[in-house]
């Protein structure tokens, strides 16, 4: 039976794609390969970990960069833009462009904590999430007191929580 699937093995079309098949496969793995197998598992894994912090990093860059956009627009000319006009009645410029520095401040947190290689990145996160908590209220309040209320501008309380 074991001659007939190692010969079916060769024979398959896809055997280019397929991994390969060595005979002495069934004997178990002494200690010295298990070490080195999870040591190459455990830098992969570190690897990639590393790579997708950095890809999330920059996203979040990119939404500070939004944000600074926004302030810049809020202080050359208040209200221009429709997801700050919507709250002319209900907020000061001001805190608009305090809540947006503050979004900036939270977002900078969380570059911070997924860039660090400490034991205390976690940490960095977690605040990040904190400040984003009292953000959110800040922009659920408002939205509250808007007489109607607009499906564009939910991103506002919840974005920062990503």
């Amino acid at each position: 039976m074991k001659k007939l699937a190692r010969k079916f093995r060769r024979n398959s079309e896809d055997h280019k794609y397929s991994l390969p098949v060595h005979d002495d496969d069934s004997r178990p793995l002494d200690s010295k390969e298990q070490e080195e197998l999870v040591r190459s598992l455990e830098t992969n894994q570190a690897h990639q970990s590393r790579f997708w912090r950095t890809v999330f990093a920059a996203l979040v860059s990119c939404y500070i960069l939004f944000l600074l956009y926004s302030i810049f627009h809020q202080v050359s000319s208040p209200w221009e833009l429709r997801y700050h006009a919507y709250f002319m009645e209900e907020i000061d410029s001001w805190m608009i462009i305090s809540a947006d520095f503050v979004a900036i401040l939270a977002f900078s947190f969380a570059i911070k904590g997924l860039l660090h290689e400490s034991m205390h990145h976690r940490r960095w996160i977690w605040y990040s999430w904190y400040t984003d908590i009292v953000l959110a209220i800040f922009w659920l309040y408002y939205m509250s007191r808007l007489p109607k209320f607009h499906w564009d501008v939910i991103w506002l309380p919840f974005g920062p929580l990503r």
